[in-house]
C-alpha cells in the first residue's frame, strides 16, 4: 500500500467517524449534545472535504463530478433509507404489515444496485 493511500484510509476513517458520532451526538435526544453534535459534524464534514480536495491535488487530477457515479450513490442512500423507514415502522411505531411491505420495498430497491455496479452480462 502506497504512503498517500494510508494517509487517505486514515484521514477518511477518523473524518467518517467525526461525522457519524457528531450526528449520533445531535439526533439522539438521550445524549443531551445538540450542539457539540453539530460541531462535530461539521468538523468531520470539513475533514472529509479537505480530504477529496487534497487527494485530487497530490494525483495531479482536476476535480470533476462524476454524475453518474453521483446517482448511484444517492440511490443507494435512498434505498437503504426506505429500507430503514421500513424497520422503524415494524420497531418503532408498531405498524408490522404496513413496515414488513416498505422493508422488502427497500431491499428489492438495494438489489438493483447489484446491477447498476457490476451490470449484466
Amino acid at each position: 500500500m502506497k504512503k498517500t493511500d494510508f494517509v487517505t484510509l486514515v484521514f477518511g476513517v477518523v473524518g467518517g467517524l467525526l461525522f457519524a458520532l457528531g450526528m449520533c451526538m445531535a439526533l439522539l435526544p438521550e445524549w443531551n449534545a445538540f450542539v457539540p453534535g453539530c460541531i462535530c459534524t461539521a468538523i468531520g464534514f470539513v475533514a472529509l472535504l479537505i480530504l477529496v480536495i487534497v487527494r485530487c491535488a497530490k494525483s495531479g487530477k482536476k476535480l470533476t463530478i462524476n454524475w453518474k457515479l453521483t446517482g448511484k450513490i444517492a440511490y443507494g442512500v435512498l434505498s437503504s433509507l426506505v429500507l430503514g423507514l421500513g424497520m422503524c415502522m415494524i420497531m418503532v411505531w408498531n405498524l408490522m404489515l404496513p413496515g414488513i411491505a416498505v422493508g422488502v420495498v427497500g431491499i428489492v430497491m438495494l438489489l438493483f444496485l447489484i446491477p447498476m455496479f457490476v451490470g449484466l452480462k
